[in-house]
C-alpha cells in the first residue's frame, strides 16, 4: 500500500504544520497565552466540545482551568495531513496528562486521549489553525502516583513548570 505522492514544498509545509501543532502543546503545558495566540488567528473558530468560540475567550478559559493544575503534558502523535495550496486539514492524535488537587486534598491524575481535527491556513508564510474540532476518544482518572522526591528523584534539580519558571524559557534565550 502506498500513500499519496508529496512534493518538497508540501513536505516543508507539513513540517511547518506539525511545528504549529507542537507549539500549541507547548503553549498549553506552559500556560503561555502569548504562545497560544501565535498559533491561532483572531478570527479562528475553536470547538473543544462546547460549541465554537474565538481564540481569546477560549485561551483565557483554558488557561484559567489549566493553571489551577499542578501540571499538564500534551503529547501529539499520529498526524494525517492533507495540503491544498495555502490550506490544509490535519487529524492529530493527542494524549494529555493532567495532575490536580481533588476535594479530599489528594492529587488526581487524569489522562485523556483524543484527536484534533484542524483546518489550517498559510498566512504571511506561517501555518495557523483557523478551525479546530476536538474529539475525546477515552479518558482514565485516579489518584496520582507521580513522585518528585525520595530515592533517585532527590537528585533531580530541574522539573517542568508554567511560564516563566520552566527551564526551557532560559534555555531558548541562550
Amino acid at each position: 500500500m502506498t500513500g499519496p505522492s508529496i512534493t518538497v514544498e508540501q513536505l516543508a509545509d507539513r513540517l511547518a504544520i506539525e511545528d504549529t501543532l507542537a507549539l500549541y502543546c507547548r503553549g498549553i503545558d506552559r500556560c503561555d497565552a502569548e504562545a497560544l495566540h501565535a498559533v491561532f488567528p483572531p478570527d479562528a473558530k475553536l470547538d473543544y466540545g462546547y460549541g465554537p468560540q474565538e481564540p481569546a475567550p477560549m485561551i483565557e478559559g483554558l488557561l484559567d482551568s489549566l493553571s489551577a493544575m499542578r501540571l499538564t503534558q500534551h503529547n501529539i502523535g499520529n498526524v494525517v495531513c492533507r495540503i491544498d495550496g495555502d490550506s490544509a486539514k490535519a487529524e492529530t492524535y493527542c494524549v494529555a496528562l493532567h495532575i490536580f488537587d481533588n476535594d479530599a486534598g489528594d492529587e488526581t491524575e487524569l489522562v485523556v486521549g483524543g484527536r484534533y481535527l484542524d483546518t489550517l491556513a498559510k498566512r504571511d508564510g506561517r501555518w495557523l489553525i483557523v478551525e479546530r474540532l476536538y474529539i475525546m476518544d477515552w479518558n482514565r482518572m485516579g489518584l496520582a502516583t507521580m513522585q518528585t522526591s525520595g530515592g533517585m528523584f532527590d537528585a533531580l534539580k530541574r522539573t517542568g513548570a508554567r511560564k516563566p519558571d520552566d527551564p526551557s524559557y532560559a534555555w531558548w534565550q541562550e
